[in-house]
Order: C-alpha cells, then sequence, then structure tokens
C-alpha cells in the first residue's frame, strides 16, 4: 500500500502537481523544480514572492549536485558531515540553475534527507524535489495533515502519509562556504 502512495506521488510531481510530506521537522510542500510553472503554482498556494527562493531535496547528493558549483573540499566535507540529516547547506548555485529556485541569490539551498518518508519519495521521484514548508507565507509550519489540508485544500494534488522526524522546527541553514548559520 505504501510503496503505491510513493509511485502516484510521483505521477503527480510528474504531471506538475503539489505534494505533501512530513519532512525532519515539519511538512512540506513539493514539487518538480525544473517545471516552472509547478514552482509558480507553490509560491501562488504559499503566497511566497519568488526571490526569497527555496529547498531542493534528494535522498542522495548526486540529484542535488546538477544545482550546484562545488565548493571547496573543506566546505564540501563539513556539509557531508551533517548528511544525510536535517541540516539545510546554501551552496553556490551552477549559472544556469533558474532563479524560481534561487531567487535573488547566487546560492542555493540543498539538503541530503533522512527522513523515511521524504527519502522514500525522493527515490521514488528520481531527481532533486523542491522541499518548503507547508505554510503560508508568515504563517507557522504545519505540524500534521489537517493543517496542511487547511491551508492547501485547494491547491494540494497528494498528500504522502507518514509521521514528522521529532526536530519540531524547520531545518537549520548553513553556508557551506562558511559554516555559519542563517537560519
Amino acid at each position: 500500500m505504501l510503496a503505491l502512495a510513493y509511485r502516484e506521488a510521483a505521477e503527480v510531481l510528474a504531471r506538475g502537481g503539489l505534494v505533501a510530506y512530513p519532512t525532519e521537522g515539519v511538512w512540506g510542500l513539493g514539487c518538480d523544480p525544473r517545471n516552472p510553472a509547478a514552482v509558480g503554482a507553490l509560491l501562488a498556494a504559499k503566497q511566497r514572492p519568488v526571490d526569497k527562493g527555496l529547498i531542493l531535496i534528494s535522498d542522495h547528493f548526486e540529484a542535488l549536485e546538477a544545482w550546484i558549483t562545488l565548493p571547496s573540499r573543506s566546505a564540501l566535507k563539513r556539509a557531508f558531515e551533517s548528511w544525510p540529516g536535517p541540516t539545510t547547506w546554501l551552496f553556490p548555485a551552477r549559472s544556469d540553475a533558474p532563479d524560481w529556485i534561487t531567487g535573488d541569490s547566487d546560492r542555493i539551498a540543498i539538503r541530503v534527507t533522512n527522513h523515511p518518508v521524504a527519502a522514500r519519495l525522493c527515490r521514488a521521484w528520481g531527481e532533486a524535489l523542491v522541499s518548503t514548508s507547508a505554510n503560508r507565507n508568515g504563517l507557522p509550519p504545519a505540524d500534521g495533515t489537517t493543517a496542511v489540508r487547511r491551508q492547501f485544500s485547494k491547491a494540494l494534488d497528494y498528500l504522502v502519509p507518514g509521521a514528522l522526524g521529532g526536530l519540531g522546527r524547520p531545518s537549520t541553514i548553513r553556508d557551506v562556504r562558511s559554516g555559519q548559520q542563517v537560519r
């Protein structure tokens, strides 16, 4: 039954739909990062400006590598010491990374997740996945399926069942070059 849920979610993503799923700390809202219409729908549903940029996740670094420019060996080591896990790192974005993902920045936020549901969704999808907290701009992140459905009932195409990872807050964001915490 669960295998079917992941396959159905991946099909929704391939059609440009929006999917909600549990992550390490809060419910996430995701879509295909290469699909500008899907990202536009996600941003409209969240009432979030495009200039803020979005986080991409995967269950393996190679899916994220196509979006970034590799930093120094020591900076990369810093990120890998926290992965897989709930730390998101700002990497230099590739020059061809679309602004609907980077926002007004030359960096891109990426995370290698070890949350069982988010990681399995990423495996089913097979590529990097947008992962932003499931909440409208200015509201607290959704902490359960009821809150997700209340805020996104009209925009949401699929909800992957599962439990949050227990972090209790959105992921920490750090700059990979300096190691400094950004959020």
